[in-house]
């Protein structure tokens, strides 16, 4: 588990296909690393990977088929910025909000601009997460927790502060940028729980108004 909060910018130094899947070696920049052992977890760009070796200027990590169908990384140039966090401990103030490192799918950055210090991104989210994004709600963006400021179908915006800026990729989105969403643990809980004993018997299904009804979660204003 993570916190969303990033603690160091890395970068990729290369990667290797071995098979099907890939193996990415990364220089880890002021992540400390003295508390570092094979088999712990980094968040990379917001993807839970363990640690299979340390060269000493970071860490060398497998990616799996699934992963890099549902992220960025399989498309990351030597040389690209990472956002990266270690795993929380019981003493690892919790600043953000709970992220498992489990990427839901792939944004799009559609647009930025300028708000005073400040910069506002729309962000266009796959369709089947739009749900789970909630106004004032906490989204995961290639590994940074951050609060969801508006929502427009499966579009939603993020006003981005000066530091938090400085502390991750995020001053070096533009428009087309593809980005990791993980969106909000809770959320995908509950929505699993309101499905009660259906959740056993539907296949590929999702929680629907007429469930909602069906439960008493609805009612006819009339």
């Amino acid at each position: 588990m993570f916190t969303g909060i990033i603690t160091a910018i890395g970068s990729l130094s290369s990667q290797e296909r071995i098979g099907r899947d890939l193996r990415l070696c990364v220089n880890s920049g002021k992540l400390a690393l003295e508390d570092l052992r094979l088999g712990d977890s980094i968040a990379t760009n917001g993807v839970c990977l363990t640690v299979v070796s340390l060269p000493g200027d970071g860490f060398v990590a497998d990616v799996s088929m699934e992963t890099l169908a549902l992220s960025t990384l399989g498309s990351l140039k030597p040389g690209a910025p990472l956002n990266l966090e270690k795993a929380l401990t019981l003493n690892t103030p919790l600043g953000g909000h709970l992220v498992s490192g489990h990427v839901d799918g792939i944004g799009e950055v559609l647009s930025r601009r300028n708000e005073g210090r400040c910069i506002r991104f729309t962000i266009a989210a796959p369709t089947a997460l739009a749900r789970y994004i909630a106004h004032k709600g906490s989204i995961c963006v290639d590994g940074a927790s951050l609060t969801v400021n508006a929502v427009d179908g499966h579009r939603f915006e993020l006003n981005i502060v000066p530091h938090t800026l400085r502390e991750t990729i995020m001053s070096q989105y533009r428009e087309g940028t593809r980005v990791n969403l993980e969106v909000d643990l809770i959320a995908r809980y509950l929505e699993r729980l309101l499905l009660r004993d259906q959740a056993a018997i539907t296949a590929g299904g999702g929680l629907t108004l007429e469930t909602l009804a069906r439960h008493g979660f609805l009612h006819d204003p009339r």
